[in-house]
Formats: structure tokens, C-alpha cells, sequence
């Protein structure tokens, strides 16, 4: 495997090394971690076609466009509320 440099701002490493040790991990075994975890855009709006065809399977429910974007604005709403107490 060869390796690549990223340049970034030197705080943001640093705050990314402080996380990684206190993990036990080193910067870069921390990010090679983050990068097989994370999702791509392409890889969240499959799983999210796959959450919705598995709703509509398991209980008929198909929200339309307008009822999701209904639904997560009430999630947003209600997530802002936790965060603010």
C-alpha cells in the first residue's frame, strides 16, 4: 500500500491527532478507520433507497416526497431542540 499526503490546516491535524490518541490509535491508522467508515454520498442515498424499499415491504408505508421532507424537517426541528438544552 503506498501512502499520500493531505495538506490541511495544522490545527485540524493536530485536533485530529488529539482524537486518534485518545483512541489509541496514530493519526493515520485514525484516518484510514474514518475513511472505511464514512459513506460516500452515491453509498448513503442507496442505503436510504434500501431503508425505504424495506419500510414499504415490511408495512406498506411509502412516504411521498412531501411527507419526507416533512418528516425530516420535524427531525431537524427536534434534534435543534435536544442540542439546545
Amino acid at each position: 500500500m503506498s501512502d499520500a499526503n493531505v495538506r490541511i490546516p495544522e490545527a485540524a491535524r493536530d485536533r485530529l491527532a488529539a482524537i486518534a490518541a485518545a483512541e489509541g490509535l496514530s493519526l493515520r491508522a485514525y484516518l484510514a478507520r474514518l475513511a472505511e467508515t464514512l459513506l460516500t454520498p452515491a453509498e448513503r442515498a442507496e442505503r436510504a433507497e434500501q431503508a425505504r424499499a424495506a419500510l414499504k415491504e415490511w408495512t406498506g408505508y411509502a412516504p411521498s416526497p412531501a411527507e419526507e421532507r416533512d418528516l425530516d424537517s420535524e427531525l431537524d426541528r427536534r434534534l435543534a431542540q435536544a442540542t439546545a438544552r
